[in-house]
Order: C-alpha cells, then structure tokens, then sequence
C-alpha cells in the first residue's frame, strides 16, 4: 500500500477522532436545566387513593404519574418516537426522514423530534420552529441521555407534558378528562392522552371536541397500522365519546388537608389513615344534615377506630366552599362547649373512687352551692332516683352533687389523661365543667370517648398511618369505665334511627350554640357537632334531636354491623341497690357525717314499690307518710299535685302503662316508686 493512502487513512481516523472528542465534549458541557419538578402537594386516603391535591406555585396541577397504564406507554412510544428505546437522545433516521420528505414536497411533511428532544424543549419551555432552538434541544437530548435512563426520561414526560390551560402531566390530564387515575385507561382514552400534548390549547377536549377527536382518530389509525391494536379494538375505541368537560380534581377532607399541609409545609405527599369511601359518604351526609337546618347551620363529625386509634374520617363542615356557613372553618378542631357530654366522666371517676354505684340512690331536688344553684334542663326535679337514671336521663343536679364531692380539679386531670386540650374561661375550673363550661374540640372528645370504650386505656388518635398511640396513664379503672359504658348502651336510639347497641350521650351548649352526639361500639368511636362556626345560637336546636339521628347514620355508613361492647371485667360490682355494701346504698357527700341529722323524709305509703294496680280510668290515690307538708307529686317528672298539707291525694295519671311517683317534700326531701296502671 502507498503511504500516501495510509497517511489520508491515518489522517482521516484523526479527524473522526478528534470530531468524536470534540462533539462529546461539546454534549458533556451542555448545562442541565433543573430536572426536579415542583409538583402538587398530595393528600392520599389509607389506599393510596387521591383525597385532595394543591396547585404548585404557578397554578398548574402536577402531579406525581404514579402507575401509568402499560398500553399508554406502548402507544406514547409507537406514535411519537419508535426508536426511542435504541437512539441516544436524537433519531438520525427520523431526522433523515423528515430531511427528505421536506426537499420532495418544498415543505415540513414530518417532524424528527424524539421523545427526550419534547423533553428537553419543555424543560427549558424553547419553541418548536427555529432551527437555532432545534439545535438546543437536540444537544440538550443527548446530554440527557448520558445522565438519565430511559424510564427516567419518560417519568419526566409524563409530568410535565402540557394537556391543556393549567393541566401538566398525564395524570392530572387523566383526573381532568375522565375522572380517574391513569393506572387503567381504555385505548380511546390512551389514544387521547397521546394526542393532545402535540397541541396541547387546539386539542383540549372541553373547549375543541371535534379537534380533539380527530387527532385521536390519528392516533388510533397509526396503532393499528403498527400492529399495537386490533382492527376490533380501534373500532370499539372510536365509539367512545370525548370527555365534553373538565371534572373537579378531588376534594375529600379538604379542610384535613388544608391542615397537613401547613403544619408540614416541606411534605409533598401525605398518607392518612383516611377511608376515602366512607369519607365521601359522610360528607354527603353532612351537607344533606346541615342543608335541613337554614344556611347558616354547620356540622362536624369524626370517625376512628379506638382499637388502633386511626381516624377514618374527619368532616370538618358541611361544605368548605360554603362562606354563609363559615365552610374555611374546621369545626373538627375549634374548642366549643361540649354541653353534657362530660357527664359520663364524672360518674365514671365516682364508681371509680366509691362514692357511687350505678344503683346508688341519689337526689335530684333543690340545693346550691354557696351561690350556685344548678338546674335541671327542663327545670324540673325527680327526687330520689339511681344514679344509672340520673345518667341516662342527663339531671345537671346530681351530677355537680358527684362533682362537688370529686373537686372539679379531678375531672379536668381526667380530660388531660385522655391526651386532649380543654381550656376553661378564666383558667379556673368551677363545678360547670360538668355540664359543659369550658371548651374542646370535637377531635379531642372522640379521643376522650374512645378512652371510654376501650374500659378506661387513653389512646391518642392520628389521621397519620404509625402515629397512633396508647397513653401511659389509665382513665380510671376498667370496672368504672364498663359501668359508664353499659348505663350509656341501654339508652334508647333516637326515633328512626338504625337500630344497634350503640353507648352514646349527646349535649346541648348554653343557648342552644352546640348540639352534640358522641357514641361508641366494640370498635368504632364517633361524634358529631351541628351549630353555627360564629357561636350564635340555633333556636331549638338539642343533642339529642339534631345530632344523634346523624350519630346513628354515621355508625349505619360503616359498612359493619354494630360490634359488641366488651363484657364486664370479673371485678365489677353487678347488684341491685338492696345488695350494696351500706355506703354505696345512697350517695351522700363526704362530709355527710358531720351534718346536723334532719328529721325523717317522705315516704310513699301507698302504692308499694313495683305494684301493678287496676286503674282503667287512670285514676289513683297515694299516699305519703313522714316527711313536711306541703307535698308535690310527680308521675314520670311531671307536676300532677302542688302544695298538698294531706297525706292523701287522688291523682289522674292518663292510663294504662309505667309510671314513677315522686313526692318532695316542703325541705326538698324526696321518695319515689314505680307502678303499672293495667
């Protein structure tokens, strides 16, 4: 061979060498826009699924693609880029292609942009016609070939693909158009989402329909021409219609979320513990309660499993959107006054410390307190009754009697061991507390309750998976809390409501500015609040009739029939009033025995306890004996006689049936028996 051939040989081997190195170095010092997109916070329920998302900074929604069906991916690459898994960044068949295509018909036929060259160009947002900007891509494909894999390219598409207005990604694209995540799409639907990014404004099918289903149309032909879908299936697909709107992104426990995000502000995605189907079902059910109740009328309801302490549900108003009805206002976190719903809590550190029973004998009749002197709700007075009825009949009287004897003191340590804030105005907690007099949120009062039902053991609640957890110290003990929670079970449901052994106690604040319900099964724990967010009262609004027909819905949405409550512990004391141990026969404050000793109270002389008498017009004379005259009688908490000095009266009781005759005499002392009229 001449040397003059293997010297042009020689030369040639170092110019492609030299090129080589040139151009490589030429790619390597390409400077990479940022490759990490910011992308909308997520708030996701105990599935997965999407509870709420927020728009990023500049208003658009995008979103993490998460799964994205396979045949999507499979068409994306077929239509736009088939050699996108072989080429490093540019086609330079495809650029070929287009070159010739271009001299043969004096004009642009075809594109030979890659899918990492769309990439590149909405990385840097640069245009698509100037052959200077069609350089920048193409350099800035192959350096993003030599610094991500061919997944990571595509993940990038498929965030940040335009789809129309403020929509970026396929997923946000999907959520939009059809309303579902993008894991499983019909090829109508996947052609479409290949479609549109070309054109992304011309093609939006909510404002172009018929543009959007001809460039579908396209898509689909080319998948058949490339053998990734049967002639059947593009003809099944070209029967689908367009999506003619945009749907609503979700919006499941908004105000929730709203709350996550600013006590975690650097979190991008947010796993609760949230059941999103019963979620959804209590939201409707709250706008459809609230709805009943005027515009102003709000509601609030928390639901959680005290087994685990996981909150299934947390409905903060009945439309967040809703500005007449406070709807930004998170009723599930605002203190309100709990009305008499702390009832229980009392009684159950009473049994606890042994000065009641559930039997135990207790008075409801005047008394004050230095100058408190509480009321009755309906300012009536039962007189001696069990403390299991003064419970389950709610009498403010014998319970600030219980709490007297406690120290109010005693019952806030036992709201704080539940592991919940209660605030008292004034900072100084008063015998009120039991009925109501201080504030706390609706969250922290399902976390009290759930001590309850879980026979004293405190569990702090969390809406976030692992965060749940029981509190060291008890409530108070096992047998007091089965007690509460047995008197609270073998209350009556409220009228139509879905039958099941349910313990529940509703309340109603001063001024009828709160209604509640809280309630508990051998697995759930549940309440509701329905007032106004501004506090102003609801004129005959009570617990008892607004929000325990909720409560009993709530547990109806559950998906599970009631789950028994737990059986007594072996300790616990089951007798009847005759069998207690002496003290425990009748409460009397502690100090009882250093009191003046009064003469003897009334008592019924006729009928006996327990008698059933013939009284087919209604009609029956009692009797009293001992006691201060003048007397009132009472059948059943109602006035029937005033002011009787006999020890005889004839009292008209309106038929057959259960009746309880109380008589109170003229120093406030008091007897009572049950009857049957037959």
């Amino acid at each position: 061979m001449k040397p003059s051939v293997l010297f042009l040989a020689a030369a040639m081997l170092l110019s492609f060498a030299t090129g080589r190195d040139f151009f490589d170095g030429w790619v390597d010092r390409t400077i990479l826009p940022p490759l990490v997109t910011d992308t909308s916070v997520e708030v996701l329920d105990r599935d997965g699924q999407l509870l709420r998302a927020f728009t990023v900074a500049d208003g658009r929604w995008r979103l993490e693609p998460g799964t994205v069906d396979p045949l999507l991916i499979q068409m994306l690459v077929a239509y736009e880029d088939r050699r996108f898994f072989d080429h490093s960044g540019v086609d330079p068949v495809a650029i070929a292609r287009a070159a010739g295509q271009a001299a043969l018909h004096g004009r642009i036929v075809s594109g030979a942009s890659t899918l990492t060259m769309q990439v590149a160009r909405l990385l840097e947002d640069s245009g698509t016609g100037a052959w200077q900007g069609k350089i920048r891509q193409m350099r800035l494909a192959l350096a993003l070939e030599r610094h991500l894999t061919k997944d990571q390219i595509l993940d990038l598409y498929l965030r940040i693909a335009p789809y129309g207005g403020n929509l970026e990604g396929i997923r946000a694209a999907s959520l939009a158009y059809f309303g579902k995540e993008p894991r499983h799409l019909t090829a109508a639907e996947a052609a479409l989402l290949v479609a549109i990014p070309q054109s992304p404004e011309t093609r939006r099918p909510d404002r172009n329909p018929l543009a959007a289903q001809e460039a579908r149309t396209r898509v689909l032909e080319r998948m058949r021409g490339a053998g990734v879908l049967t002639d059947e299936k593009v003809s099944a697909a070209e029967t689908e219609l367009i999506p003619s709107e945009r749907r609503a992104f979700p919006e499941r426990a908004a105000l929730l979320a709203e709350r996550l995000r600013a006590e975690n502000p650097l979190e991008r995605h947010f796993l609760t513990t949230i059941d999103g189907e019963l979620q959804a079902s209590l939201e409707k059910l709250a706008s459809q309660s609230a709805g009943r109740g005027g515009d102003r009328l709000s509601i609030a309801i928390v639901v959680a499993d005290h087994r685990t302490g996981e909150i299934l549900a947390s409905v903060g108003t009945a439309d967040w959107g809703d500005d007449r009805r406070t709807g930004f206002v998170d009723m599930t976190q605002a203190l309100r006054s709990p009305g008499s719903t702390l009832k229980p809590f009392v009684y159950g550190l009473a049994f606890d410390e042994g000065l009641a029973h559930p039997e135990t004998l207790i008075d409801d009749r005047p008394v004050a307190f230095g100058t408190y002197a509480p009321q009755n709700f309906d300012r009536q007075f039962r007189g001696t009754i069990s403390v299991r009825e003064a419970l389950q009949q709610s009498l403010n009287i014998p319970v600030i009697s219980l709490t007297d004897a406690l120290g109010p003191a005693k019952l806030m340590a036992a709201l704080r061991r539940t592991g919940g804030r209660a605030e008292v105005p004034g900072g100084q907690a008063g015998l009120a507390v039991a009925l109501g007099g201080l504030g706390i949120s609706l969250q922290d009062l399902v976390q009290a309750y759930a001590a309850l039902a879980r026979l004293g053991q405190p569990i702090r609640l969390s809406v976030r998976p692992g965060e749940a957890e029981p509190l060291p110290q008890p409530l108070f003990g096992r047998e007091a809390a089965w007690m509460v929670d047995d008197i609270l079970s073998q209350l009556p449901p409220p009228p139509g409501a879905a039958p099941g052994r349910l313990a529940y106690k509703t309340g109603t604040s001063y001024g009828h500015r709160d209604a509640l319900a809280i309630g508990f099964d051998g697995k759930h724990v549940a309440g509701v609040w329905m007032g106004r967010p501004d506090g102003s009262p609801v004129p005959g609004a009570f617990g008892g009739e607004l929000a325990a027909p909720v409560l009993f819905e709530v547990f109806g949405r559950l998906g599970a029939q009631f789950t028994p409550l737990p059986a007594p512990p072996p300790a616990t004391l089951i007798l009847p009033n005759a069998r207690l141990p002496q003290p425990l026969q009748r409460f009397r404050p502690r100090d009882a025995i250093f009191t003046e000793a009064t003469p003897d109270g009334p008592e019924v002389a006729f009928p006996p306890d327990g008698a059933e008498i013939e009284a087919a017009d209604g009609a029956l004379t009692v009797k009293v004996r001992d006691g201060v005259p003048p007397f009132l009688w009472m059948a059943n908490g109602k006035p029937l006689a005033t002011g009787e000095r006999g020890r005889e009266t004839p009292l008209l009781l309106g038929g057959q049936g259960f009746y309880r005759l109380s008589v109170i005499d003229a120093e406030g002392r008091s007897a009572a028996v049950t009857v049957t009229l037959r």
